[in-house]
């Protein structure tokens, strides 16, 4: 990615901290829930992120289109074959947002030639958030002020004797289930929203594996982090997960394959 240093980044957390902002005002004064097409909830937070990151997003990089999911929602899908574009989850996780669970981040990132190459996945409730590019990663601590006080550089972990697994907080699976058996695994631990992969980039656990839908901004962000810290993200067939995916008769634009996420593991290829 060419960027004046870290541009784009320092771009991606100021809008990512503005939208936290809004979203604990709009969680620690209450909202009303509506219910999209496809049955998931959103909030006037959803929407109020979305707006401050596009405009963050827009005013600093208008030529690159930009894919965020409630503008999808609404109809608003830009052209992106064949071009670099940004990502944008404003509030993933928006049922443990509903249900006062602090486990929502706000996401962002960039894709270029189908590769999550820099993101951000902030945590507003927990005052944590994660960062990538250039195979580097870091984890930031935000204070009440919305302000960044420390950065500590990331890393996944080498594979230890006994593997630590994520599976998402309200989306099992029989077959995540089996992935688990099959590869001996015994420790997991259940977790909602991006927040999984960041576990993963900053060494705490090992394996992701994903067996139900996700679309492209929820993974994108973290997957970046992800990659920067030196793990990997790869479908079914062993191929890394690619972005951009459009115009598959078969499935919906930007629909996510089955995938398995690594930190210091090495992918194993196995079909669950």
């Amino acid at each position: 990615m060419q960027t004046n240093g870290r541009t784009m980044l320092r771009t991606f957390e100021r809008a990512a901290l503005e939208a936290g902002k809004a979203i604990i005002e709009v969680f620690c004064n209450g909202f009303p829930v509506e219910t999209k097409a496809d049955e998931s909830p959103v909030t006037i937070a959803d929407h109020e992120a979305e707006r401050i990151i596009l405009a963050h997003l827009q005013r600093d990089f208008p030529d690159i289109p930009v894919v965020a999911e409630e503008s999808v929602a609404a109809g608003k899908v830009p052209d992106v074959a064949g071009r670099s574009f940004f990502l944008v989850d404003p509030l993933d996780g928006t049922r443990e947002f509903v249900d006062r669970r602090r486990e929502f981040t706000v996401n962002i990132a960039y894709i270029a030639n189908g590769i999550p190459v820099a993101g951000i996945v902030y945590a507003p409730a927990l005052g944590i958030a994660f960062s990538g590019e250039d195979a580097n990663a870091e984890k930031l601590l935000i204070d009440d002020s919305f302000a960044i006080t420390e950065r500590m550089p990331i890393r996944v972990r080498r594979q230890t004797a006994e593997t630590m697994a994520l599976a998402s907080f309200r989306h099992d699976s029989p077959e995540t289930g089996l992935f688990l058996a099959r590869h001996a695994i015994s420790k997991c631990t259940n977790i909602g929203s991006s927040l999984k992969f960041c576990l993963l980039a900053e060494g705490k656990a090992d394996v992701y594996p994903r067996f139900t839908r996700t679309m492209e901004w929820d993974t994108a962000a973290g997957d970046a982090v992800l990659r920067a810290a030196g793990g990997s993200t790869v479908t079914m067939d062993g191929q890394p997960l690619a972005y951009g995916k459009i115009g598959a008769a078969a499935d919906f634009d930007f629909a996510n394959p089955h995938f398995v996420s690594w930190g210091g593991a090495k992918p194993v290829l196995e079909q669950a």
